[in-house]
């Protein structure tokens, strides 16, 4: 057999390009895993600022890429972080650009406790870090609120029990009512817009958040962010009353006083007027016992000091005083008296000197004398104007003499275009164009017509 018959029986070389190989391996892998379930240990968990999610996914021996996309994270009831056991729902695929498989995640799932009761725990703590659960800023409620804001459902039991108590304990209370969804879709945001909008109107004194029990999926709306920052922000106290006794959510951690069920929020933020007259009448006799003791207290203080040896000195001291005082104002008046009859002296001597001084004449010299420097200045200021005159009238005659408008009186005229400029030459203008004629008395409207050159 010939060499080119060995060659011939070779079986035939396929080349992949990079790319082509990659893009062959993605649709095997796809076809075979498009729908799939992992379990393992969130690590290199890394949210991107597009809202995608990158991780990885492990176990004791081997370990697998994930993304979840934006669109799926932002459906997902709590976030991961390293270290979390979960179960993870998605496709596989390969990502072309490395040539890496990894795993297209559309649900997470935490293995033990639930998504919601995560998110719950990873919400608590992080406010909870923030301080918003502290003591110290929580606000008291008013004693005997005007106007209390309730927000709930309006056909709810929650608002018919709140409106049952406030009626039986304080009946002409004044209730603001802000109607919201209480669970589902879109509830969280009606909660916390209706807590801005107590905040901003400030007519009510206290705000009620209530609503009935439930599972944890039907109060979910009461641990989203969104209403426990508005609780946190709110300037107005905030009770919570939300489901049973055993029902905790973040929005009572946040709130001012979270109370068991929807009724006790109403017994807790109104009392009854018969305790609040109860306690006035207490708080008066109360009182009346401290001012009467106080009172006796002082009055005995004041008698021990009445015999004090120290107000008798005192007393004694004030006389001598009162004396001394005496005598200060009888010297004070004997110098007064003497000071009175020696300015009584002093006007009597200038009421004879100005009897004595004739100030009708002394009125005549003066006048007189003003009256001659008044001609005067006169008689200076009439030399003055002539002399100045003179110069001024010669020279106004030389500006009439030369001025451009006497030759106007002589028959001349002084000819301007249609823009105001005055015509020296024939060739300034065109046929045709507009010219003004100013003469000794009065102006001519003209058009050229024809031109000259002399």
């Amino acid at each position: 057999m010939s060499q080119s018959s060995l060659f011939d029986l070779a079986p035939q070389r396929h080349i992949w390009k990079v790319s082509e190989l990659t893009e062959r391996i993605g649709d095997l892998i796809e076809g075979a895993f498009p729908d799939v379930w992992i379990e393992g240990e969130v690590s290199n968990y890394r949210p991107a600022q597009s809202g995608h999610l990158y991780f990885t996914l492990k176990d004791a021996r081997s370990q697998i890429r994930c993304v979840c996309f934006r669109d799926q994270a932002r459906m997902l009831k709590f976030r991961p972080e390293d270290g979390l056991h979960v179960t993870v729902r998605g496709s596989l695929g390969v990502y072309e650009p490395r040539g890496e498989y990894q795993v297209y995640v559309s649900l997470i799932e935490p293995v033990g406790a639930g998504a919601l009761q995560v998110a719950f725990e990873q919400l608590k703590k992080k406010l909870q870090d923030e301080g918003l659960f502290d003591a110290a800023r929580k606000k008291a409620l008013p004693v005997l609120p005007r106007c209390i804001g309730v927000v709930t459902s309006p056909t709810g039991a929650a608002i018919r029990d709140v409106l049952r108590v406030l009626k039986r304990r304080f009946a002409n209370v004044h209730v603001q009512i802000y109607p919201v969804k209480v669970q589902g879709e879109g509830a969280a945001a009606e909660v916390a817009a209706a807590l801005r909008y107590f905040d901003r109107a400030k007519f009510a004194d206290v705000v009620i958040v209530t609503r009935g029990g439930g599972s944890l999926e039907d109060l979910w709306a009461f641990n989203e962010e969104i209403v426990a920052r508005a609780i946190a922000a709110s300037e107005v106290p905030v009770i919570t009353g939300i489901g049973h006794e055993t029902d905790f959510t973040i929005a009572d951690f946040v709130a001012d006083l979270r109370a068991p069920t929807p009724s006790a929020a109403a017994e807790i933020v109104v009392q009854s007027r018969q305790e609040f007259e109860r306690h006035i009448a207490a708080c008066t006799s109360d009182l009346v016992k401290e001012m009467r003791y106080f009172l006796s207290q002082r009055r005995h203080h004041v008698r021990d000091l009445q015999t004090h040896r120290g107000f008798r000195q005192l007393e004694l001291l004030v006389r001598r005083r009162h004396q001394q005082l005496d005598e200060i104002s009888s010297s004070l008046g004997m110098v007064l008296r003497l000071r009175i009859a020696t300015a009584r002296q002093r006007m009597t001597r200038a009421g004879a000197q100005i009897l004595s001084f004739d100030l009708r004449a002394r009125a005549t010299v003066l006048r007189r004398r003003i009256e001659q420097q008044v001609e005067s200045l006169r008689a200076a200021v009439d030399r003055t104007l002539i002399a100045k005159r003179h110069p001024y009238e010669k020279l106004k005659l030389q500006l009439d003499e030369r001025s451009p408008l006497q030759l106007l009186e002589r028959g001349y005229s002084i000819a301007y275009d249609a823009s105001g400029r005055v015509l020296r030459s024939a060739d300034q203008v065109a046929l045709g164009d507009g010219i003004s004629v100013r003469l000794a008395r009065g102006f001519l409207e003209a058009t050229v017509r024809k031109k000259r050159d002399t």
